[in-house]
């Protein structure tokens, strides 16, 4: 199995405003950039996007690694959805983001890959943490630009 790293981080001007998401797929000395954004939005769905698109880029099942510096989208992951989905996605006091959980849900178990999920302390000067939170926030300074001068 190729093994395949992913940085993915978000970021939000505001919260809810304008959110970017950012995400770094990494095979070897091969290396894609991928971003977006909302113009209204919150952080931590910027931060879901970018498991979820960098997730829908894969062509294949591989070993992956995720690095996020979202604690919300680990625990997610790794924790509540299981939780979340026998209970017909819902929860105590509803259940934010739910079309997104369920779309990284969906995704995660579209190919059959072997996932390691990896907390990173954000803002601490790891190359591949800093590299997706600057293509997040230049997809959201990018969003905010185009309402202004279009």
């Amino acid at each position: 199995m190729k093994k395949i790293i992913m940085y993915t981080d978000g970021a939000c001007s505001g919260n809810p405003g304008p959110g970017g998401w950012g995400c770094v797929l990494m095979f070897g000395k091969v290396e894609k950039d991928l971003s977006g954004a909302e113009l209204e939005s919150t952080n931590n769905r910027m931060e879901l996007m970018a498991v979820i698109e960098g997730l829908k880029a894969l062509k294949e099942p591989v070993d992956l690694t995720i690095y996020t510096d979202s604690k919300y989208v680990l625990q997610g992951a790794t924790e509540w959805m299981a939780g979340w989905k026998a209970k017909n996605w819902t929860k105590k006091g509803g259940l934010k983001n739910v079309e997104l959980w369920q779309e990284m849900d969906f995704q995660l178990s579209r190919l059959p890959h072997k996932i390691k999920w990896q907390w990173v302390k954000g803002h601490s000067g790891n190359a591949g943490n800093e590299r997706a939170d600057a293509l997040a926030v230049a997809a959201r300074e990018a969003v905010v630009a185009e309402t202004l001068i279009s």
